[in-house]
């Protein structure tokens, strides 16, 4: 007997742009945070060299200092240079970082402090650029606005309970003779 298979036209349809969708999200994303992953994978690289100390040479007699050319020389666009960042986070303030050192979690102090007050900073506080895709829902959203439900008790009582009882007795005209 052959094997059934659950692909029509329109399932293949619906996995091709699927694909496409998810392939050109992995470009974008590549497209505007490629340049800076890349500085700090460089960046970490570099850190793993061994350190080479400068050699020292003797100093020589002082010269006098020379005298300053006529042509200004035209100033590199700061807006052009690629920032070197260390890892993909901003640094934490220091007085969020202090409460680190007071106390212990078990008592609600120290780390379990520290993350519960880190947790209340919005991401594009803490992050250079959207780790995962998962971010990008709630990158830039703004501060969470809190909605008081409007609803009174009695009307949930009276919509969630049975207003009968849970063995109500039957209807005689419910019953077939």
């Amino acid at each position: 007997m052959s094997r059934q298979l659950d692909m029509d036209t329109l399932r293949q349809n619906f996995w091709k742009e699927e694909y496409l969708r998810e392939k050109v999200l992995r470009c974008e994303w590549h497209r505007k945070y490629g340049t800076v992953v890349k500085a700090k994978q460089k960046a970490k690289a570099a850190a793993r060299l061994p350190l080479k100390l400068p050699t020292l040479h003797p100093k020589d007699p002082l010269l006098p200092p020379p005298a300053p050319k006529a042509v200004p020389t035209k100033a590199p666009s700061p807006a052009l240079e690629t920032p070197t960042i260390q890892s993909e986070m901003y640094p934490v303030p220091p007085a969020t970082r202090a409460l680190l050192y007071e106390g212990i979690s078990h008592d609600f102090q120290g780390r379990y402090c520290y993350l519960n007050t880190r947790k209340l900073d919005m991401p594009e506080m803490r992050y250079f650029f959207p780790i995962t895709t998962s971010f990008t829902y709630g990158w830039q959203l703004g501060p969470p606005v809190k909605q008081e439900v409007v609803s009174c008790k009695m009307c949930r009582i009276e919509s969630f309970f049975r207003k009968n009882g849970a063995f109500s007795l039957l209807d005689p005209q419910d019953l077939a003779l």
